[in-house]
């Protein structure tokens, strides 16, 4: 089984309307949405929910009421502000500063003081007309999203491999941080869309840096590459120094744009030389993996 997954320096660049192409084309492979921060991959692909399960991670204090003797203890140990008075004598934890750090179960002298493992966000087993999808949504302000897309990329493979599937195609989180890692860690190729501008360029070399870090193989292409054809051929120059491939230019077009209002993979909704340059850019990337 191929691992590619499409990332990018920082988010907005294009990775996933390229990503839905990808799975329009294929239709023999299976998707992930490892953008767990931010998920939409799902806005594309339509897909029927056929499981769902819950994410817990950390662990957050819960004081019981009815044990709680109001000694006051944990409140002069917690350094993140999260327990207060609730005016009855009794504390109280506020769940979103509670860093789950537990000094104050270390500190209580009843033991009124429990660590919970919360809920963090789901992660679905889907059905597309494009082949198996696994996505997830984490919850609003909760950390771990790496685990999450491990979680993720997990059950992925393993419908993968149920399935006699040869091909995972994954929307991978954007950046540089802990998610990004986990998307990339024993991928086959990285295509990374990158954009011509400064800013793009500069992502692009962060990023390639962390994937020449893990020894997985790199690829480009550049979106919108007609916006600044002097960045676009700057960064076709970089990439060619680093013995990176750059597998195709796609132009600005605002039929694109159209297609994600519509909720359609670009390819299915228009036939134009900027459809035909993502076609041009899968086979690439298919020559590329064999």
């Amino acid at each position: 089984m191929k691992q590619v997954v499409v990332i990018s320096g920082k988010g907005g660049t294009g990775k996933t309307v390229l990503t839905a192409c990808f799975a329009a084309l294929s239709r023999k492979a299976v998707l992930a949405d490892l953008d767990v921060d931010a998920s939409n991959l799902h806005l594309l692909l339509h897909p029927d929910i056929r499981e769902r399960r819950e994410f817990r991670s950390g662990q957050k204090a819960r004081i019981d009421p009815a044990r709680c003797d109001g000694c006051g203890n944990c409140l002069k140990a917690c350094r993140f502000d999260a327990l207060e008075e609730d005016g009855e004598e009794k504390v109280r934890v506020d769940r979103l500063s509670c860093e789950g750090c537990g000094l104050c179960s270390h500190v209580c002298p009843v033991g009124a003081v429990a660590l919970d493992i919360p809920v963090c966000g789901e992660w679905y087993v889907s059905r597309t007309k494009y082949g198996p999808f696994v996505h997830a949504r984490l919850g609003v302000a909760e950390e771990n999203s790496g685990k999450l897309v491990s979680e993720v990329r997990k059950k992925a493979r393993e419908i993968a491999e149920a399935e006699g599937r040869g091909l995972l195609i994954m929307d991978g989180s954007p950046g540089i941080g802990c998610p990004v890692i986990a998307s990339l860690t024993g991928t086959d190729l990285a295509l990374i869309v990158t954009e011509p501008t400064l800013s793009g360029l500069h992502d692009l070399e962060r990023i390639a840096d962390l994937i020449r870090h893990f020894k997985i193989r790199p690829a480009c292409c550049v979106n919108k590459f007609d916006l600044n054809g002097e960045i676009a051929g700057g960064i076709e120059d970089w990439c060619a120094a680093r013995s990176i491939p750059v597998l195709g230019r796609i132009p600005f077009d605002p039929a694109v744009m159209e297609s994600v209002v519509r909720g359609s993979p670009f390819v299915e909704y228009a036939s134009n030389p900027t459809a035909a340059e993502i076609r041009r850019i899968w086979k690439a990337l298919l020559d590329l993996m064999a």
